[in-house]
């Protein structure tokens, strides 16, 4: 082994060697089902000839141009691809390197667009507790998980948050979701009073929620709410999209149910689907044409944007999504996951709750169903269960602090979009044993 600083440094890592559709190969020929999709971005799993030969083509006739220079053919066909399909309004697209630096992108931006108008007061953002927008500096600040962000606090700007719409937790006892969505938008526009309505650059919140809440998906009327509360005061809505879009929620873009169309949508997972890193930023006509209007250029940049080879294997993705009816495979394999969920789960006595939306589940471990209460983290189920699946030949994507940020328990699965529906079976198999054999061994 060699000098890499790993992310858990205590942790030996096997070494993968080899990818087979849905299967990733270890060295020693060890296959391991995967069901998360890494972090939801392998939406095409691991060997797609398609994506590799457009990679190799593009290599042998450009790898890389910088874009401070020039532009190139693929960076400018992905763009159209992405704003022929995306919400009503979208116009032009900022390309990054990943997921993080689309929302840092989407921050600075948001703040330059009223610069540019005038309005140079506005200085808050609004983001939801339990979220999750990245790892860099401002991505971490308006996220809501504590585990990540608590020893980072001297560094991160003031962010203001609010409720996420967490049914399973939120709801109080008698009121349906048209009565909870309009409490969360109401105490959004009440943040907004309070911090004063001139002074509030954005709201950001993830369409459905990832990593640290697991797939939660908004009650009906939520995200209308929230555009309506928005406009009214003149705030950009940023929809964070890095793990639920792109298709992950049978959708290209997971904000399509919900009927509103943001200012900036950050995407990035499933965008290139892990053959080359990429992430972007989709802008709205009313923000790009702000920026030409007023300063002229975004004062913003890393050197990747727009990477060619990136920009071609993407490209080679989304044809890929279209081309093979794929959009509609993920809404049937994702009836089929959730019922399989549902039958395995339904009455799980350690399973407070299944919920998701597309080829984007998860189950919610509780130690008491019936209370809700879940374990104590010291038990650390998430970091067990993680590794006794892959023990198990399973890739799953477990985490803790759903309930406050320390404890809660749940277990993500976005299995790439070629899953056969065997491989279903095999995923919601091997994800059970594991969870029972944790358990049973805490």
């Amino acid at each position: 082994m060699g000098q890499v600083f790993h992310r858990n440094p205590k942790h030996k890592y096997p070494v993968a060697v080899g990818g087979d559709g849905p299967y990733v190969i270890d060295r020693d020929g060890k296959r391991y089902l995967d069901a998360s999709g890494g972090a939801a971005v392998s939406c095409l799993g691991h060997s797609d000839r398609e994506v590799i030969a457009a990679i190799k083509a593009q290599l042998d006739q450009l790898p890389f141009a910088h874009t401070s220079f020039f532009t190139n053919k693929p960076m400018e066909g992905l763009s159209c691809e992405l704003i022929e399909n995306a919400p009503a309004g979208m116009a032009r697209v900022y390309f990054c390197a990943g997921g993080s630096e689309a929302v840092e992108a989407a921050l600075k931006l948001a703040r330059q667009y009223f610069v540019d108008i005038g309005q140079t007061q506005r200085s808050h953002v609004i983001a939801r507790r339990q979220s999750y927008h990245g790892n860099t500096l401002d991505a971490l600040a308006t996220g809501g998980n504590l585990w990540r962000r608590t020893q980072f606090e001297p560094l991160l700007v003031e962010v203001s948050q609010v409720s996420p719409c967490y049914t399973y937790r939120g709801k109080q006892r008698g009121e349906d979701d048209a009565s909870y969505g309009r409490r969360l938008v109401r105490e959004l526009e009440d943040e907004v009073q309070r911090l004063g309505p001139e002074r509030v650059i954005a709201f950001i919140a993830e369409t459905v929620g990832g990593a640290t809440l697991g797939c939660v998906t908004p009650v009906p009327g939520y995200f209308a709410g929230v555009r309506a509360v928005c406009d009214r005061y003149g705030i950009l809505l940023i929809l964070d999209e890095v793990m639920c879009g792109m298709g992950r929620c049978g959708t290209l873009y997971a904000c399509e149910p919900e009927g509103v169309a943001p200012d900036l949508i950050c995407i990035g997972n499933g965008l290139g689907a892990g053959y080359q890193p990429i992430g972007a930023l989709l802008v709205s006509a009313k923000i790009y044409d702000a920026v030409v209007k007023g300063s002229g250029f975004f004062q913003h940049g890393h050197t990747y944007t727009g990477h060619a080879t990136a920009c071609a294997g993407a490209l080679a993705v989304q044809r890929a999504i279209k081309q093979r009816g794929l959009l509609a495979q993920v809404r049937e394999r994702g009836a089929g996951l959730e019922a399989r969920l549902r039958a395995r789960f339904g009455e799980h006595p350690h399973v407070g709750e299944i919920r998701g939306r597309g080829l984007f589940w998860a189950l919610e471990l509780v130690e008491e169903r019936a209370s809700k209460r879940a374990f104590d983290p010291k038990r650390s189920i998430n970091t067990s269960l993680k590794l006794r699946a892959l023990d198990n030949g399973l890739m799953c994507y477990p985490m803790g602090g759903s309930v406050n940020g320390v404890a809660g328990d749940h277990v993500l699965l976005a299995p790439p979009y070629i899953i056969s529906e065997p491989q279903l079976d095999e995923a919601v198999d091997k994800l059970a044993r594991s969870i029972d054999e944790v358990i049973a061994a805490q």
